[in-house]
């Protein structure tokens, strides 16, 4: 990994069980849990269960943010982590949110954002 000011895990889980997608007691657990586990630090959150079905949440981070969307019609989740600074272990937070959710197939883009040899500081 080149410097630069933050690192962006975008994950795709597919073929999670349904009812665990709908549950957003779970989900709030799983991603509080991998806050914790990840050397993160939250600063809020939001969850919400929509009707008939799915949930979103989102963790906002001193690192950044991680976040959950949910399509239990589809099996389908998808999962954001954006962190910055050295501190945090976003691999371990995903990894948790994988071992409860036990996704069939994943694709994964990792991205770094603001790479400094792009960037001039201004001040």
């Amino acid at each position: 990994m080149t410097e630069a000011l933050g690192y962006h895990i975008i994950a795709d889980f597919y073929g999670c069980e349904p009812s665990l997608l709908d549950n957003v007691k779970l989900i709030r657990r799983i991603l509080r849990e991998a806050v914790a586990n990840a050397n993160m630090k939250a600063v809020g959150e939001v969850f919400k269960k929509f009707q008939p079905y799915g949930v979103t949440g989102i963790i906002a981070l001193e690192e950044s943010h991680i976040s959950i969307h949910t399509w239990p019609e589809y099996g389908f989740a998808s999962i954001d982590i954006f962190t910055c600074g050295e501190k945090s272990k976003p691999h371990v937070a995903l990894e948790l949110i994988k071992l409860v959710l036990k996704p069939t197939r994943i694709r994964i883009k990792e991205l770094e954002r603001g790479a400094l040899t792009k960037l001039v500081k201004i001040w």
